[in-house]
């Protein structure tokens, strides 16, 4: 329903319009001349403005340049009689949507009157999105300003990435990076989109391994109305929505072969159809993506096509697991003390030699992420300005959990310190390894993990989320 203003000085005319628009739901407002419909439109507002071109004083082409001036989105079409058809393709340079000429008959009106307010409404909603959008880049690249300065590392490895993050970011080349879970490869993504001239323009992130192949080819490529069932509107995928910035897509390795075959084509061609659609769409968009998957792995195992593969791995780019640059875990905690310092409402400004030692040691395998989870439920238990080793959870290595006061225990013939132990801290450390450990063997897949470990899926998915494991 929309409110639609009629401005016109013959009454019949403009009775009989208004009796049209509002059988058909619509809101009216009319006026006997220009200058009253002006003033109507001042107060009252229109989504549409319908005008006579004749009209003693106030004329329909002054309506027209001044309903400009007073509201700019509102559309405005002309009634003009048949000898009059060139002052109505002028008024259309000057910003009518449409015309329509005397006589005209009820039907002709209402099909007029229906797509000028559905392309209007289209418009509308177009300029919501983008703003939505716009505020969403803001938003993005403010936080990768912020999460750029979470890439934190003084290694020789890390040394390496940078240097190649430099050297990668001011090219349109396509990026593949390789790296095991919670290493940073979404900062690495956001750090090329920062350094680049496509800077000012979208990061869009597409997490391919949280969506099944009908809702991930939807997600990327966008869809028709009416392609298939629950598709009620029109939907850009998120190529379209990265156009002029950049795409990343995390997980790339779970994408189906039938959407992989849909992605080189957009890759070779930059171009796509929607789902359901027919229409070219030019995409001009930046392609960075992601997995945990070693490269020989993808090719020997199949897991993308070998085409597809080469058109990814143009820059690849491979991220160190944090035990492989140890040297960068105090950096790191420091700088995770300082962050989440205000969130946990912690005291603490100084981290002790015994949880540093600890911290060190151990291997983590959910890496920086594992880390700054660790660092945060540390700052909720510590009571004072120091972290202690005895605010740590417990952290297990190598088949054993390894406690805040530096006793590891075996599984198998586990003996009681003289000093006594926490046992639920150590029994906490080696329910997450084995978490772990059944997530990897399972490849990720949550519901065979669950099996190897003999539980459901409820219990499986709340001690995920109790140790912060994120497959």
């Amino acid at each position: 329903m929309a409110q639609v203003l009629i401005i016109d000085d013959h009454d019949s005319i403009r009775e009989g319009l208004e009796l049209l628009l509002r059988k058909r739901g619509h809101r009216t407002l009319v006026a006997d001349g220009g200058e009253a419909g002006l003033r109507l439109l001042e107060e009252e507002g229109a989504d549409l403005v319908i005008t006579d071109l004749k009209m003693a004083q106030v004329g329909g082409m002054e309506v027209l340049e001044k309903a400009r001036t007073i509201a700019p989105d509102t559309e405005v079409m002309v009634i003009t009689a048949f000898g009059t058809i060139e002052t109505a393709v002028e008024a259309m340079k000057k910003g009518a949507v449409d015309f329509i000429t005397k006589p005209f008959s009820p039907e002709e009106f209402a099909v007029k009157v229906e797509r000028i307010l559905a392309h209007r409404a289209e418009k509308q909603a177009l300029r919501q999105e983008n703003q939505a959008l716009r505020v969403e880049n803001e938003y993005l690249r403010g936080e990768t300003a912020a999460r750029y300065g979470e890439m934190v590392g003084e290694s020789a490895p890390m040394r390496a990435v940078f240097r190649m993050i430099e050297r990668v970011a001011p090219s349109d080349s396509t990026v593949m990076i390789y790296g095991e879970s919670g290493t940073g490869k979404e900062l690495v993504a956001r750090a090329i989109h920062a350094g680049s001239h496509r800077a000012s323009g979208p990061f869009i992130r597409v997490n391919c391994g949280a969506l099944p192949e009908g809702l991930l080819d939807s997600e990327l490529f966008g869809h028709e109305k009416g392609a298939f069932t629950g598709a009620e509107r029109q939907r850009r995928g998120r190529f379209e929505l990265a156009d002029g910035g950049t795409l990343f897509l995390d997980e790339i390795s779970t994408i189906s072969p039938n959407t992989q075959v849909r992605l080189l084509r957009v890759l070779q061609e930059r171009e796509l159809e929607r789902v359901g659609g027919e229409e070219t769409i030019p995409v001009d968009v930046r392609i960075i993506v992601a997995t945990n998957t070693p490269p020989e792995q993808l090719v020997s195992d199949e897991v993308l096509r070998e085409d597809l593969f080469y058109r990814l791995h143009v820059v690849p780019i491979t991220l160190p697991p944090l035990r492989e640059r140890r040297e960068d875990i105090p950096p790191l905690v420091h700088h995770f003390v300082d962050k989440l310092r205000d969130r946990t409402c912690s005291r603490v400004t100084q981290v002790s030699e015994e949880a540093m030692r600890v911290l060190c040691a151990y291997d983590w395998p959910g890496n920086v992420r594992q880390l700054e989870n660790t660092v945060e439920r540390a700052l909720v238990m510590a009571e004072g300005e120091v972290l202690e080793a005895g605010d740590l959870p417990a952290l297990r290595s190598n088949g054993a959990a390894m406690l805040a006061n530096g006793p590891v225990l075996g599984v198998d013939g586990a003996t009681l310190p003289e000093g006594g132990m926490d046992l639920n801290r150590l029994m906490e450390g080696m329910e997450e390894k084995l978490l772990r450990e059944a997530l990897e063997r399972a490849g990720g897949v949550k519901a065979e993990a669950a099996r190897l470990l003999g539980l459901k899926s409820s219990a499986f998915y709340y001690k995920l989320e109790k140790y912060g494991i994120e497959a």
